[in-house]
């Protein structure tokens, strides 16, 4: 019998406590990586082996998410870094990963979208000053603000959980 797939395959996400100079470098380098070490994950997965579910989602699904997911938080970051402390749209991941073309969509786009969001994303990222990142969002559904420098290290840690969940899945399989 295969173990149940742990809740955090990569460790759960600590926020950080210095959140400048070489951590954010190394954060931004995530980030850029990322499409690369995806790709590398599903690479020669069967439609099968990518309906195959890692507890709630299957890796279609996620591989989805995570352009979903991104693409929202970039939009969050140009629209920090444009006005003065937006009100941000959350968004349902769950019934996201919910729609037809979540469930059962070619991956190809989703990773073409995570390529070409990705590389710029780095370029945003790579431009930005202290000031820049100490700039802030709205989050009404955690009734939170949140500062540019403390997402940049969730999202890079949320592509290392999820790609951590497929080849999890990859090597018990």
């Amino acid at each position: 019998m295969k173990p149940a797939p742990p809740q955090f395959p990569a460790g759960p996400f600590t926020p950080p406590v210095d959140v400048s100079g070489e951590a954010r470098r190394a954060w931004i380098d995530d980030i850029a990586k990322l499409p690369e070490q995806l790709r590398k994950a599903v690479d020669g997965l069967s439609e099968i082996q990518l309906d195959t579910k890692y507890r709630n989602w299957t890796i279609r699904q996620i591989v989805h998410h995570v352009a979903d997911s991104h693409v929202n938080c970039y939009v969050r970051f140009k629209l920090a870094l444009t006005e003065v402390h937006p009100t941000i749209k959350p968004y349902d991941e769950s019934l996201w990963s919910a729609l037809p073309e979540s469930r059962t969509g070619n991956i190809g786009p989703s990773l073409q979208m995570i390529d070409g969001l990705h590389a710029r994303w780095k370029q945003l990222l790579s431009g930005m000053t202290d000031a820049d990142f100490d700039r802030t969002f709205f989050h009404p559904e955690s009734q939170e603000t949140v500062s540019l420098k403390s997402a940049i290290p969730y999202y890079a840690w949320h592509g290392k959980h999820h790609t951590g969940q497929i080849l999890w899945l990859r090597d018990s399989c």
